[in-house]
């Protein structure tokens, strides 16, 4: 009876695991804020933002503020290789503006 026992709670387990697992959606590549410290230039963004900066079900406030910080203070900085912005720069600056960062703050990256 006890061997019953467990194995049914061994597949109540598995069960539950497998029906109660929710995984963490797919947020995409993450800002690089070059660790938030005070620069002289920008370098490029590598990737072009992910859903958790695009779609606002899963925008988290720790990062859209790391991304709003960086943009106004560095946003009209030259980039540090002197080439112009990327379209992947661009997209990450209009997620600036979209987040209600000003135009004017990025004007390196939007021109």
């Amino acid at each position: 009876m006890r061997r019953h026992v467990v194995m049914l709670g061994l597949v109540f387990a598995t069960m539950g695991g497998a029906v109660g697992c929710s995984s963490e959606p797919d947020r995409g590549p993450a800002f690089d804020n070059e660790g938030g410290q005070e620069l002289s230039c920008m370098t490029h963004q590598s990737e072009e933002p992910g859903a958790g900066y695009t779609d606002p079900e899963l925008r988290e406030t720790a990062s859209n503020l790391a991304l709003l910080r960086y943009y106004t203070a560095n946003g009209a900085k030259p980039y540090c290789d002197k080439a112009a912005a990327s379209d992947a720069d661009r997209a990450w600056a209009q997620v600036y503006v979209e987040l209600g960062g000003t135009t004017e703050k990025v004007t390196t990256v939007l021109g």
